[in-house]
């Protein structure tokens, strides 16, 4: 499953000569391979144990100046792969041809895989950890052990190729009280090991704050939004820089390089070797870079691939991304992260007089607009700095560009959710209703 597989199958190489061979002027091959050996914990006991691989390859070529882009999955007839991507190219207009230039790149191996042994007694003592404190609760878990191998090869020299390996877990708790069903969860996202005490604690402090339920607050009240839940904010502000959201002039920062758009004590940057994944390169080869978004609360830069770039006139800032194999690379994000502030959650909680702790959501965000409005699935009521109980049956309204300014204060508590560093946060602006009677 290592990278140097895709040296030893020579079949992108084999793809290339074909496809100049049929008329082709240009060509590309995307390689992706994954291994998984994920395992599954139902009703506090080990369920089951997986191994799950899969591996895909798109080519995509230029004829006259028109591209037609074919993916493969499993084993594969290259000669029937070229022609298709010749056929579908006849459907497509002429585009400039895009490629990067290169000569043959490896890059280390990140990351370090872990035994299915390893993987079962975390779960078992995360598990144990709950079920110590809260005996009726039952706990769902999963944990794997991921390895993504990538390779891009092109007919303009590019040859450039990495393995990344990452563990991931999330667990659920389940509390049955009469009528009334709690279900709370969390995970982790890491690098060589994951912490399965800093897990359970996560989920016991939860549940701790749910042992009464207790009305909601009304009106505009700060709200906090943990770790976990303001992944919600940022995927609009991720929206906003998208140097494609920026030509088209959907963007409400468009023309606002060099200005003030949030609170000042927000910084936000990308850094695409800081997390538990790694990106050496984009989707179409260029490297990528760390990236600083936002300074401050001054707008500095925005993202685009090569096609992007070069319509903007900033060129690519290798964030070339595809949504799938089947997909041409659009402007993505990598490993995309708030630079965190210097209060604990505890300390966020105590600034709070009268207030609503968001820490999970039912549905999603908001489009580009900013404007939202959601269900919270689980919430916590804060009064005179303390967490007095959960509150049902609550949602919360507001626009997330005018909330941002209004910040209150930044944790110190930054984690990953997917490839979004976050801390909790603390903003003002938001309604809050409730269907309490």
């Amino acid at each position: 499953m290592g990278s140097e597989n895709f040296l030893q199958d020579n079949l992108a190489e084999h793809l290339l000569e074909l496809a100049m061979k049929s008329g082709a002027e240009a060509a590309e091959v995307y390689q992706s391979r994954s291994l998984s050996r994920p395992i599954f914990f139902e009703a506090n006991r080990l369920k089951q144990l997986e191994t799950s691989q899969s591996e895909g390859t798109a080519l995509r070529l230029w004829r006259n100046g028109r591209p037609g882009l074919t993916v493969a999955y499993g084993n594969i007839e290259p000669q029937a792969m070229v022609e298709r991507s010749l056929a579908l190219s006849q459907l497509n207009q002429p585009e400039p041809v895009e490629l990067v230039a290169n000569s043959g790149v490896s890059y280390p191996d990140l990351g370090h895989t872990v035994p299915i042994e390893v993987l079962v007694n975390w779960g078992k003592q995360a598990i144990a950890l709950v079920r110590d404190a809260y005996p009726d609760v039952l706990c769902n878990s999963d944990w794997e052990c991921d390895v993504e191998n990538t390779r891009l090869v092109n007919t303009a020299g590019l040859d450039c190729y990495y393995t990344d390996t990452t563990l991931s877990c999330y667990m659920s708790a389940e509390w049955v009280r009469g009528d009334d069903f709690l279900s709370v969860s969390d995970g982790q996202t890491q690098r060589d090991e994951l912490d399965p005490e800093k897990l359970a604690y996560q989920i016991l402090q939860r549940l701790i704050w749910a042992r009464n339920n207790v009305p909601a607050p009304s009106g505009r009240v700060p709200v906090l939004f943990t770790s976990k839940a303001a992944d919600m904010l940022w995927g609009t502000v991720q929206a906003a820089l998208n140097g494609k959201r920026v030509l088209d002039k959907a963007s409400p920062w468009a023309d606002r390089l060099g200005q003030l758009v949030v609170a000042p004590s927000l910084s936000l940057y990308q850094d695409p070797q800081a997390g538990p994944y790694s990106c050496p390169f984009d989707d179409e080869g260029c490297p990528t870079n760390s990236l600083v978004f936002i300074q401050d609360g001054v707008l500095q830069n925005f993202y685009s691939d090569r096609t992007t770039g070069r319509q903007l006139g900033t060129g690519s800032t290798g964030n070339g991304f595809r949504a799938s194999l089947g997909s041409y690379p659009s402007p993505g994000l990598f490993n995309f992260l708030i630079q965190p502030g210097s209060a604990s959650l505890p300390n966020l909680i105590q600034q709070m007089d009268d207030g609503l702790i968001v820490d999970q959501m039912l549905g999603g965000g908001s489009g580009i607009s900013g404007d939202f409005s959601i269900n919270i699935d689980l919430g916590y009521r804060v009064q005179n700095g303390q967490v007095i109980g959960r509150i049902k049956d609550t949602m919360v309204a507001g626009n997330i560009y005018s909330a941002l300014k209004q910040l209150v204060s930044l944790g110190s508590d930054a984690d990953w959710n997917g490839s979004c560093y976050t801390p909790s946060l603390i903003v003002e602006g938001l309604s809050i209703t409730s269907r309490n009677k």
